[in-house]
């Protein structure tokens, strides 16, 4: 099925100008990095989504779900088929007591603003986390002590069968960057938190707190996907990669950030296979000085 046929097809459910075709990636990644999708819908409902994946599986259409984009690296030759985003069109937040449930494309910086305004607290360690709620729950994302799962009581998701279906947070395996997402196809609709009552200015301080020590810490008017690499067991990244001599090393355009080792950023028109590249040396280099091994946190998609 060619892409503007897929396109047309699409339109039967999704408003066109909701439906990019040939989208360049680097507009819609953290990174700035990606060669185009063949088609990006915006979704904007569950009708939208559940549509578009049943048509995708009845055509054989390779299709990928995203949220902001904030810890994917895609390949420079983009990606085929087609691309899900949930973002803002399906960022609703609702919050009755002390419940807070919102969609999957909800921003955490958003939801935590949103809970601190209510006077809830919970949710201080993700004020400055880049990424949407269904990535966050993907990735079971987390900051200064605090993680998705402490908060998340259950979430509604589009199964394999097209089914929406309500799951216990037991039952989403939450654990280090890790969750039940990551090995089965599902698709987070929305996600409900409990939270606790606290006080409005308190909560509030901590968040700024938290967002002044990244701004100090961590190379925010950079591009990059967060923290290039997930936390090996006894140690940090990023002292490992700094203790190597690491901070400031560059192939092409990447580079690992000299305020702090554990981010790989974008300083120029970097390519994926300049972040790539930097990776393997990072890896291997710690590898033999340290005999550590460094696992990739940032998600790689795309045609290689």
């Amino acid at each position: 099925m060619t892409k503007l046929a897929l396109k047309e097809e699409l339109k039967k459910w999704v408003p066109e100008e909701r439906l990019l075709v040939d989208a360049p990636m680097k507009e819609h990644t953290s990174f700035c990095i990606g060669g185009p999708a063949d088609i990006l819908m915006l979704a904007g409902s569950v009708k939208e989504i559940r549509a578009a994946l049943q048509l995708c599986k009845t055509q054989h259409v390779a299709v990928m779900v995203m949220g902001k984009g904030s810890n994917l690296l895609v390949r420079d030759k983009g990606i085929r088929g087609l691309v899900i985003k949930l973002a803002e069109n399906f960022g609703d937040i609702n919050i009755e007591k002390n419940w807070l449930s919102a969609q999957a494309g909800a921003s955490l910086a958003k939801l935590a603003r949103q809970a601190m305004e209510a006077g809830l607290t919970g949710l201080e360690f993700a004020s400055g986390i880049p990424g949407a709620l269904g990535g966050a729950l993907t990735m079971n994302a987390g900051a200064y002590g605090g993680e998705m799962k402490d908060v998340v009581r259950k979430a509604t998701v589009l199964d394999e069968t097209g089914a929406v279906r309500t799951v216990a947070a037991q039952e989403l395996e939450l654990g280090y960057r890790t969750s039940v997402f990551q090995r089965k196809p599902w698709v987070v609709l929305t996600a409900e938190m409990e939270l606790r009552a606290g006080e409005r200015e308190a909560i509030a301080q901590v968040m700024n707190d938290l967002n002044e020590r990244r701004r100090l810490k961590q190379p925010l008017t950079q591009p990059s996907a967060g923290s290039t690499f997930k936390r090996p067991t006894g140690y940090y990244a990023g002292t490992l990669i700094d203790s190597c001599g690491l901070k400031g090393a560059r192939v092409g355009d990447a580079m690992v950030s000299d305020k702090h080792a554990g981010f790989i950023v974008n300083v120029g028109n970097a390519s994926c296979e300049d972040v790539l590249g930097l990776i393997a040396k990072v890896r291997q280099t710690v590898k033999e000085r340290m005999d550590v091994e460094l696992e990739p946190e940032v998600r790689l998609v795309g045609e290689a």
